[in-house]
């Protein structure tokens, strides 16, 4: 049986995050094919894998039990479609250097078994616990698995250290120290894990950017007025899933006197001449996702729409030109307004609008870049993490707004943007 068969038999090499820094980074064709080597998801799921365990090994814990459904695939490179995201009916445990174990809904199990070769058979298990409540605690499924757990565990021989938790329902929590195991917080060893990406995830990821290029030139083509902001979304929506897109997780769509305060959301309304408009496309290929704003006026544009968007600009494109391997978080958030500077009471006030956070199987890893949060805990920005600067001002006309994001790969020597529409520049739509 090969090495790529047996989870199990993980060497230092799986560690090796393989990067080619040489030229700029490929956004591979979507098919697998004979005369070119692209993603390599045999050495992505061994990578995966060995991270966990190593971050496992450096922690205090010596078992992880996932619900999350993202380290679910991280660990186990099982997905059973995107309706299991909130249902948390699967659940995966890894002790030590065992395989993975991962309990699934129904006949998901059974297709693992036949289709999953990279796990163990007999570790893809039949089995939910509550489904948010709607099977009550008193079903007794939590503590009968919470048993079974347990006694994996004790066969593992690490019953005496704590059990990593990412989330779990409540009464789970209670089951699983019913049976006299110590849970501690899994979340943040499952993020140590994560944070670096190797070749293959840097390559899904500039794939899923490069979908979301081609749905801005489809968005620029489009915006006129008699078209609303639900159109934009509908129309992105089915591009991206004719585009190989796994999970279209939200478009937010922003126009007009709506940009300013910003919704986070769409809605009905028409687009209308001289509007600013702001579009976010978060989206994932094969897992990986997007996290990718751009900002269009629609016909003309004002000199107040215009200084905001200049604005917008250079505040991105100086946090761009301080990520480098070795710089800290909070360098990079006070290359950024404070909140009171574009008429926010507060940082918590204006969390998310001058803002930076990984992107990896989840829209949010680390790191974290916000003044709210940075200046008093910074994180080392390290070779291999991926991730996505955005910033916001609000025009002096007192409801447009710029919004850009660009989604940066750091490098041995600095980082490397793969977002790819044009940004430099207020885009005017169906220019009058």
């Amino acid at each position: 049986m090969s090495r790529a068969l047996m989870p199990n038999l993980l060497t230092p090499q799986d560690l090796e995050p393989n990067w080619k820094w040489e030229g700029r980074i490929p956004a591979w064709g979507h098919t697998s094919v004979d005369f070119e080597r692209r993603i390599d998801h045999d050495r992505l799921r061994r990578y995966r894998l060995a991270r966990t365990r190593q971050a496992l090994q450096n922690s205090n814990a010596g078992t992880l039990l996932l619900f999350d459904v993202n380290n679910i695939r991280y660990v186990s490179a099982t997905k059973i479609g995107e309706w299991e995201r909130d249902k948390m009916c699967r659940f995966c445990l890894l002790t030590g250097d065992d395989s993975p174990y991962v309990w699934d809904f129904g006949s998901a199990a059974v297709h693992h078994q036949k289709y999953s070769d990279w796990l163990e058979p007999d570790h893809c298990l039949a089995g939910v616990v509550g489904m948010r409540g709607t099977i009550p605690p008193e079903f007794g499924l939590m503590r009968k698995y919470a048993k079974q757990i347990a006694g994996l565990i004790k066969d593992a021989g690490v019953a005496d250290m704590p059990v990593g938790v990412d989330y779990a329902e409540t009464a789970m929590f209670h089951a699983l120290q019913e049976e006299g195991l110590h849970v501690v917080d899994g979340q943040q060893i499952m993020l140590a894990a994560r944070e670096i990406k190797n070749w293959d995830e840097i390559q899904l990821l500039t794939q899923a950017a490069s979908m979301v290029d081609g749905v801005y030139h489809m968005i620029y083509e489009e915006l006129k007025p008699g078209v609303r902001e639900a159109d934009i979304v509908a129309l992105s929506n089915k591009m991206l899933y004719e585009m190989g897109s796994d999970d279209v997780e939200a478009i937010n769509a922003i126009s007009g006197e709506r940009c300013n305060p910003h919704p986070h959301n769409f809605t009905d309304r028409y687009f209308r001449p001289g509007d600013q408009a702001f579009f976010d496309i978060l989206q994932s290929y094969q897992g990986y996702r997007t996290c990718y704003y751009r900002t269009f006026n629609i016909g003309r544009s004002s000199s107040a729409q215009n200084d905001a968007y200049v604005k917008a600009r250079e505040w991105i494109d100086a946090s761009i030109d301080l990520i480098r391997p070795g710089v800290s978080t909070d360098t990079v958030a006070q290359a950024w307004p404070k909140a009171e500077e574009f008429g926010f009471p507060s940082e918590d006030a204006a969390f998310g609008l001058q803002f930076g956070h990984g992107l990896g199987l989840a829209l949010h890893e680390r790191p974290i870049i916000s003044r709210a949060v940075s200046l008093d805990h910074p994180m080392e920005i390290k070779t291999g993490m991926v991730f996505a600067l955005e910033t916001y001002c609000p025009a002096a006309d007192g409801y447009s707004a710029a919004r850009i994001e660009e989604e940066v790969v750091v490098t041995e020597t600095g980082c490397e943007v793969i977002s790819l529409f044009p940004a430099e520049d207020l885009p005017i739509a169906n220019r009058y």
